[in-house]
């Protein structure tokens, strides 16, 4: 099995912030056209054996579905009709990537109309008016991308030992993280909002019941370091103060949220059990600090082939 691979956010910081806007347009253009799913299930990408897609978006009696392809370097846009465009994924401008989405949108005959401001992005340029240069290196993306399929694969085996209500392993363009996400089954407090690039209407939506997640992103400007997280809502007493594993992983106050170093996970000496054990430990906090009915919630862990017995 290949070793996980090395993510530094500050060698491809500028690939990084231009990647995620790219998908903010994509993913857009799939939260426009999408009627609205529960916690905002309707706008993610998924990953796919060649990159991201936002699976098949409904345009009428057709089918538009769009791709990143990370091996090929291309953005590929395709309708159930036989109508395909390809946008190389290539250093240059958020506003000509733009552009070209589009016209390959206007081609096809799909009006779409979205905020053309960057979500969840600080001072975020509109668009079609970010003309700033900006470089695409293709490993690093490549790279970035393997560290996905790495995480997506024990979410998904952590994902077996539920019952319960539980999100798909998706990944948001707007937070640029995949996540996953269990639920005890009860509605939550309504959520205070004021979440920065996020309308209230979203935040409160898609905190509408309670829950524990865990995710990963790959750093940003803020806190640039490739991470695994992991949080309840609402945080039940005494939940900052658990004890989860492995032994590198701390609450963070100021985030609110569980962390632990992608680079720990990635120089373990049994990468998936270290994932896998801080996916379990965080949960169990959640679950038995927030009176969770864990009989009836949970079951174990899935195998091949093999039904769940019941």
């Amino acid at each position: 099995m290949r070793a996980w691979p090395v993510l530094d956010w500050a060698t491809w910081r500028e690939t990084a912030i231009g990647l995620q806007l790219r998908t903010q347009i994509i993913g857009k253009v799939r939260l426009a056209l999408t009627p609205w799913l529960n916690h905002s299930w309707h706008v993610p990408l998924y990953l796919t054996a060649r990159g991201l897609s936002t699976s098949p978006i409904p345009c009428g009696d057709r089918i538009l579905q769009i791709d990143f392809d990370f091996i090929a370097d291309t953005v590929v846009l395709a309708t159930s009709d036989g109508g395909m465009r390809t946008i190389p994924l290539t250093a240059g401008t958020i506003a000509d990537f733009h552009a070209a989405v589009m016209a390959a949108l206007a081609g096809f005959g799909i009006d779409c109309r979205f905020d053309p401001k960057p979500s969840e992005m600080p001072d975020g340029v509109p668009f079609a008016e970010d003309r700033a240069e900006r470089p695409y290196d293709a490993e690093a993306v490549r790279n970035f991308w393997h560290a996905l399929i790495r995480v997506a694969r024990i979410f998904g085996e952590f994902r077996t030992g539920f019952l319960g209500k539980a999100s798909p392993t998706h990944f948001f363009w707007g937070s640029f993280d995949l996540a996953s996400t269990r639920f005890s089954g009860r509605s939550a407090p309504r959520h205070a909002g004021g979440l920065p690039g996020l309308p209230d209407a979203v935040t409160c939506e898609a905190y509408s019941h309670e829950e524990a997640s865990i995710g990963f992103w790959p750093g940003s400007d803020a806190y640039p370091h490739a991470s695994f997280y992991a949080y309840a809502y609402p945080a039940p007493t005494g939940y900052a103060a658990a004890t989860v594993e492995p032994a590198e992983a701390a609450f963070n106050n100021d985030l609110g949220e569980f962390l632990l170093s992608y680079d720990v996970v990635r120089t373990a000496a049994d990468p998936d059990a270290a994932l896998l054990a801080f996916c379990r430990s965080t949960y169990d906090a959640a679950a038995d600090l927030g009176d969770w009915n864990r009989t009836a919630l949970e079951c174990p862990l899935g195998r091949p082939r093999i039904p769940r017995a019941v």
